[in-house]
């Protein structure tokens, strides 16, 4: 199935995909390239904390007399931007995130090293519905498409990985459908039959009392939010690309922040005081993986194979056993 690369040629085809995806990914969104912070002030509270478990990485500048964290998303930082750079409603920001994830369990898609594009669209208040949702997801799939039709012509691949229509299913709905399987095995048999699918309304607990996946109650509204999974053929395995939202208006955000036992009146910082006094726009945004999105359409092995990280010594030795090169 799979054409193999070479190393010299996988880092032709990693900077092509890249090229190719941001422009058709601004094309469809009406976005614009923005320079985004590596590290942020700690009392300002605009980091990602993501599921309130994973601590960013953080240091003391002596001669600021600050302490710095490595973002974990730009998730908070954008709604902020999009205000101070004045965008227009429908036009939105998108620029490349690194980020460290120290606590992150690390395997074959997981790595320490985060790489994606954070974007952010200005949206109408009355756009919060499913439908203006399903209609941004189409466009990231039309710009995921013809990513993939590009490099599949450019590199000679001879492998099929997307149908003409990304599939849409509420978790509870994927729940309903395998009740019998946990969150991932659901997620894998869907993913299998469809190739790409966008699973919605990701957050709260489901009728069995699981969720689907954790989220932060700080930026996504539950209801309102999902994740783009593709499979994976190589590896067998179900593959998310995206998560993404509408964002939390003041209502949603105080729901959502209590249900996580979270009081949003005891935090002093920027972002809570914002969306507290109902200071901050709609919006829509996401986060989409690089790295992980030429691990898919390259169908490499190892996500080490698109990005230079670190790894334990069982994995680099395993690698070479199986003739996996990591970066």
């Amino acid at each position: 199935m799979k054409k193999q690369l070479s190393i010299n040629q996988t880092q032709k085809a990693i900077v092509a995909i890249k090229n190719h995806f941001q422009a058709n990914l601004a094309h469809e969104l009406n976005l614009y390239r923005v320079s985004a912070p590596l590290f942020v002030d700690q009392q300002l509270g605009i980091n990602d904390q993501l599921d309130h478990k994973q601590a960013p990485v953080s240091f003391y500048v002596p001669k600021l007399n600050k302490t710095l964290e490595i973002v974990q998303s730009l998730a908070k930082w954008k709604r902020l931007a999009l205000v101070k750079y004045e965008f227009e409603t429908y036009e939105g920001l998108y620029t490349d995130m690194n980020a460290i994830r120290a606590h992150d369990d690390v395997d074959s898609k997981h790595s320490i090293y985060v790489d994606q594009w954070d974007w952010e669209l200005l949206i109408n208040d009355t756009d919060r519905n499913l439908a203006f949702l399903f209609s941004i997801v189409k466009k990231i799939y039309q710009a995921l498409k013809s990513t993939y039709l590009a490099i599949k012509l450019q590199f000679n691949l001879d492998y099929d990985l997307l149908n003409e229509d990304i599939v849409f299913i509420s978790s509870q709905e994927l729940e309903d459908l395998y009740p019998h399987l946990d969150p991932d095995q659901r997620e894998y048999e869907f993913a299998k039959i469809h190739k790409a699918i966008f699973i919605y309304q990701v957050g709260y607990p489901l009728k069995s009392n699981l969720i689907q996946s954790s989220r932060s109650p700080e930026y996504d509204d539950w209801l309102l939010n999902g994740d783009l999974v593709v499979y994976h053929p190589i590896n067998d395995f179900a593959l998310e690309l995206s998560s993404m939202g509408i964002r939390v208006n003041k209502e949603s955000f105080i729901k959502q922040t209590k249900f996580a036992n979270i009081d949003p009146n005891t935090h002093s910082d920027l972002y809570y005081d914002l969306m507290l006094n109902d200071q901050l726009p709609s919006t829509i945004g996401g986060g989409i993986g690089q790295s992980r999105l030429c691990m898919f359409l390259l169908q490499c092995e190892h996500i080490g194979q698109v990005q230079v990280s670190v790894w334990d010594d069982d994995t680099i030795n395993q690698s070479k056993k199986q003739k996996i090169y990591l970066l």
